[in-house]
């Protein structure tokens, strides 16, 4: 076994049995690693830029269920809509329209989360809770019929201080809750809690995460200016 696949099964072997789904995440990493784990049986993977991941996706099994977990602009939508599996980062009621939109186009109906903010870093992007509620109280959001809102997303501070970690995971639990008892409560495909990367995942297990978004604690560290290693 690789170290790749060995990391993948250390990993998995600290994961809730089927409570948890686990997206890795590939960016700048090559089509040969990413290989080695679709070998293993992974299908879940994730990208946080449009071009990457299409440049990738024609060079690798079509079978893969590809989630876009990058912040994501409205004019780049068209050229994922044929084929992404879920799309995380829907941060604003235009983009969820666009998304609508392309869809409909394509004939099928795209998987999203909706984006929460709860960190305390002012480059994270997404929905406070009254922003959320009212996309999910509009009537433009209640006409969408391709896309399926399959749960929340978000990410924690980074930061050393795991109680705050805990605070703000925690307050996400709290929202999906909520969200799911009044918006969704007979609808069992809303069941994604998506928090969790390679620096806190341990945190958002323990605060009741659904879905990780791991890269470096499966490929290795790799730290780029400006970028937030998964």
């Amino acid at each position: 076994m690789s170290i790749i696949t060995d990391n993948l099964a250390e990993l998995k072997s600290i994961l809730p049995d089927d409570k948890i789904t686990l997206v890795a995440v590939t960016k700048t990493h090559p089509v040969e690693k990413i290989m080695e784990l679709y070998e293993t049986g992974q299908r879940d993977f994730g990208e946080n830029r449009v071009q990457e991941l299409l440049e990738k996706k024609d060079k690798l099994p079509a079978d893969i269920r590809w989630h876009l977990i990058g912040h994501l602009q409205r004019n780049k939508v068209k050229f994922i809509a044929p084929f992404v599996y879920m799309i995380h980062s829907v941060d604003s009621l235009k983009l969820l329209e666009e998304i609508n939109r392309e869809a409909e186009k394509n004939g099928r109906i795209i998987n999203c989360l909706l984006q929460v903010y709860v960190a305390t870093e002012e480059t994270k992007f997404g929905l406070d809770y009254n922003e959320l509620v009212a996309i999910l109280d509009s009537g433009d959001y209640k006409a969408m019929i391709n896309i399926k809102l399959k749960g929340i997303m978000g990410m924690a501070t980074m930061t050393d201080d795991e109680e705050q970690v805990h605070e703000e995971f925690a307050l996400l639990k709290k929202i999906f809750d909520s969200v799911k008892s009044n918006y969704f409560a007979g609808d069992n495909e809303f069941r994604i809690l998506s928090m969790g990367m390679s620096s806190d995942y341990r945190i958002a297990i323990e605060e009741g995460s659904t879905m990780l978004r791991l890269g470096s604690v499966i490929f290795g560290e790799r730290h780029y200016i400006g970028e937030i290693d998964e």
